[in-house]
């Protein structure tokens, strides 16, 4: 009983300090290691002030959605958009992911991360992306109690170059620097929950943990080149004794993220509420 008040009070404090729907937040306010200090280049919505996609990234963020507070239950994803690299499709696969997050009281944290393979890029996945994907998980952690999240609640969700991004932080992940100067690099990059959707990396990039976090993994067979990472991902972590549940449906492009379809991939999102419940991430309506 002690635990639920500390736990509101915590809530309470955290959205009398709201921050504005879709703010950005710098992952590392005086700019992210080894990055260029060169201008962005991003695509505007036409019905949006967010931008469509970006192409080139040098200052890694997060932009936060916190869920209303009529609906906030303290779980919190960060959310990685897809894009192979090149790119980001952060309308699709961010803005739009927020959205049905916040609908089921779930704050969302978009990332905006370097691009590896943008033309003229010497950013790599392996350091440079997977350091901005600590780092966002590291930053929501740090700053649970100021919006009103529950630290042991705080997920990774990732499409496609961001479902990359979901296997290597949930595999890659370390317990912090007690000794840092900087506060957030104190704080573990460990994601309490993973999902990874219609992921693609190169075979035997991923190693397994046992430790690693419970999974939800998605994908359509008629999307052939992800189906199989999809596949061999569930397996291994199988293998490390990791909770893991996967969906693979007949059909469906690559890259459906959560738009209506007259398929049965459309009903994904509900599986996933459902793979939450299940795991006493949610509670049931």
């Amino acid at each position: 009983m002690i635990a639920k008040l500390v736990f509101s009070v915590v809530c309470v404090c955290g959205y009398a300090l709201a921050i504005d729907r879709g703010e950005e937040i710098k992952l590392w306010p005086n700019g992210a290691p080894g990055a260029e200090q060169a201008a962005e280049v991003s695509e505007p919505s036409a019905d949006s002030k967010l931008p469509k996609r970006f192409t080139v990234v040098h200052n890694p963020s997060i932009y936060a959605f916190l869920a209303p507070q009529e609906k906030a239950n303290g779980m919190a994803v960060v959310v990685a958009p897809g894009g192979g690299h090149s790119q980001i499709v952060i309308d699709k696969e961010g803005w739009e992911i927020a959205d049905w997050l916040n609908r089921n009281g779930i704050a969302a944290f978009v990332l905006k991360y370097r691009l590896a393979r943008a033309p003229g890029s010497h950013y790599t996945v392996d350091r440079d992306a997977l350091a901005d994907a600590a780092r966002a998980v590291r930053t929501v952690r740090s700053r649970a109690a100021e919006w009103g999240l529950d630290p042991a609640r705080i997920g990774f969700m990732g499409f496609s170059a961001g479902g990359e991004l979901a296997a290597l932080i949930e595999t890659r992940f370390d317990a912090g620097n007690a000794d840092a100067a900087d506060p957030v690099d104190r704080t573990g990059s460990r994601p309490d929950f993973a999902a990874a959707i219609y992921p693609g990396f190169k075979p035997g990039a991923i190693t397994v943990p046992k430790d690693a976090p419970p999974t939800f993994l998605m994908c359509t067979d008629e999307d052939r080149a992800h189906v199989v990472t999809t596949v061999n991902l569930y397996l291994d972590l199988q293998k490390q004794g990791v909770p893991t549940e996967m969906h693979i449906y007949a059909s469906g492009p690559h890259g459906v993220g959560m738009r209506p379809l007259r398929l049965p991939v459309a009903t994904w999102p509900d599986r996933l509420r459902d793979w939450m419940v299940d795991r006493k991430l949610l509670k049931e309506n």
